[in-house]
């Protein structure tokens, strides 16, 4: 994988960044979710009721998969050198263009849309991102995802 440095990252306006490994969505994550922010709709938890709908089984949550940006970009995302740390600024967009089913691996990919430098040291990035279902020609999301990158005084 690429390291870019600060000017690196600043020239890189425009440029596909990377793609994270697959994640597999099983029964087991979607539970773990569904109890950590207590949402137990059926459509994620109940597999003989949500058989019985559109989806035909369960489905992760939108909001499992924004979460496993997290980690997909760690993946995907070059390493920067110089990096003292990078901070999630939040979402100008979001949208679940299409439900994850059961059993599905999903992965990120990643393009800088833009990029700045803030103050001396600190760096804003907007990221076009595009969580991928394997085998399906919709995303699970579309996403523009600003990151604050904080470089050391010699970048």
């Amino acid at each position: 994988m690429t390291t870019l440095t600060k000017a690196a990252l600043l020239a890189s306006k425009g440029q596909d960044m990377g793609t994270s490994d697959w994640f597999e969505i099983d029964q087991s994550r979607i539970d773990t979710f569904a109890g950590v922010t207590e949402d137990r709709q059926f459509i994620h938890v109940d597999p003989a009721r949500a058989a019985e709908t559109p989806f035909g089984g369960t489905i992760a949550h939108g909001f499992l998969s924004l979460s496993l940006l997290s980690a997909m970009m760690l993946q995907g995302y070059p390493k920067m050198s110089g990096l003292q740390m990078g901070v999630n600024y939040g979402f100008d967009r979001v949208r679940f263009t299409a439900p994850v089913p059961v059993g599905a691996r999903v992965r990120g990919h990643f393009k800088l849309a833009d990029v700045a430098e803030m103050r001396p040291g600190e760096v804003q990035t907007t990221s076009e991102v595009t969580v991928e279902i394997e085998g399906q020609d919709r995303p699970a999301l579309v996403a523009l995802w600003l990151g604050r990158f904080y470089f050391g005084e010699d970048e």
